[in-house]
């Protein structure tokens, strides 16, 4: 089931339903195949419809919804392909970026990215995933804050939306997130060790688990994934 947003004024409201309609997409509480409905989404948030439509358009963008003629816009099925495609291109990105972090990040950087994995493990033992999956992401962001290029974060944000739906699903048994938190520590040390092999070899292994992962959240929830040929 969804959970309850607000509307402020604090940015545009398309980009906030946006995010709202994305987060709920990745958790799975708008489950795949799903249809999607302007008017209700549009009741829900007690907007018009014009920036509902505009968030469904970034929604397709982002390979999360399908918009099919004179049936509607329905959540798309996760695609192994397109998580491996999309992991493919983050490792590539991400594995610069972190290089270049283990040479460059300041001590201040390095404090915030230290004070991110303290409230990651408040999040792991509070058992809440999406406030987990948000720091995990806040995680490779600051990363990526730490050399001045958050251009690089945003970048690998808008080809991941399939993987968040995998990396959600796979919190609870196959990748928990007590397991990412030691990963993520490993990337930590080898930074403030202004170690670029070792940040580079623990950042590998890290956007490599969900390699590991898909086969069994596949069997796990075949319906909600597209038939392979």
């Amino acid at each position: 089931m969804s959970i309850s947003y607000t509307i402020t004024a604090s940015e545009p409201v398309n980009q906030q339903i946006y995010r709202f309609l994305r987060q709920d997409i990745v958790t799975c509480a708008i489950p795949p195949g799903s249809l999607l409905s302007e008017k209700e989404v549009s009741t829900r948030f007690n907007v018009s419809r014009q920036p509902v439509r505009e968030a469904f358009i970034k929604l397709a963008e982002a390979s999360l919804v399908q918009v099919l003629p004179q049936r509607g816009t329905f959540v798309c099925k996760i695609s192994a392909r397109r998580v491996a495609d999309g992991r493919f291109i983050r490792e590539a990105v991400e594995i610069a970026v972190v290089r270049r972090a283990a040479n460059e990040a300041t001590p201040s950087a390095l404090a915030l990215i230290e004070h991110n994995l303290q409230l990651q493990k408040m999040a792991a033992e509070r058992h809440d995933s999406r406030g987990f999956l948000l720091l995990d992401d806040e995680f490779h962001r600051l990363i990526a804050q730490s050399i001045n290029c958050e251009l690089a974060w945003e970048t690998v944000e808008n080809i991941k939306a399939t993987m968040d739906r995998v990396r959600f699903l796979t919190l609870s048994k196959v990748s928990p997130p007590e397991n990412l938190i030691q990963q993520h520590e490993e990337i930590y040390n080898a930074l403030v060790a202004h170690n670029a092999d070792a940040a580079e070899k623990a950042m590998r292994q890290h956007l490599q688990e969900i390699i590991f992962s898909i086969t069994p959240i596949t069997e796990q929830n075949s319906e909600w994934f597209e038939k392979t040929p």
